[in-house]
């Protein structure tokens, strides 16, 4: 299983290792440039210092990284992170995995979590035992239901608070 990198047109994604997790964790920013790449102002945010425990929880299960755990979203043209995306882990039995992805504000709006989470989508159903993506997102973030929505994910449900939403895995792929 490849999960070294990911390149897209203006993007590189990493996959998220334990190492990478404590020095973002612990804004070790320097020790993070020596490594490569620079944050961007505003990254990690709040939501990626919540969801880093998970992270290294998934990779700490699967013994990866093995690519079903989040990536780091670097931008080629200032080699910066500004945000990251990724899995929830492996595949479930039904070869189901749960995609989800975060850009910091100010660069939002570019097409960035589009292009980062096509390019998982790829990746994801590479893998044999994915049969599946599903993904959701709260009722009020238009802007995730139209980047869903452009992927070919369909609503499945909706609840109170989140619109739910699946990816049937193409023939061409089975």
């Amino acid at each position: 299983m490849n999960s070294k990198k990911i390149e897209t047109e203006r993007l590189l994604l990493i996959p998220f290792t334990k190492q990478l997790t404590h020095l973002i964790n612990d804004k070790n920013f320097i020790a993070l440039q020596n490594k490569g790449p620079n944050t961007a102002a505003g990254y990690p945010d709040q939501e990626t210092l919540e969801t880093l425990p998970k992270i290294v929880a998934n990779i700490e299960a699967s013994n990866g990284p093995t690519g079903f755990e989040s990536w780091v979203i670097i931008k080629k043209a200032e080699m910066k992170i500004i945000g990251d995306a990724g899995f929830k882990g492996i595949p479930n039995l039904a070869g189901e995995i749960d995609l989800g992805y975060g850009i910091i504000a100010s660069e939002r709006r570019n097409g960035y979590a589009l292009e980062a989470s096509e390019a998982l989508v790829k990746w994801g159903f590479s893998q044999s035992e994915v049969k599946k993506i599903t993904a959701k997102c709260l009722i009020a973030n238009e802007g995730s239901v139209k980047i869903l929505e452009k992927l070919n994910f369909k609503r499945s449900t909706t609840d109170a608070q989140f619109h739910f939403f699946i990816l049937e895995k193409p023939q061409t792929l089975k």
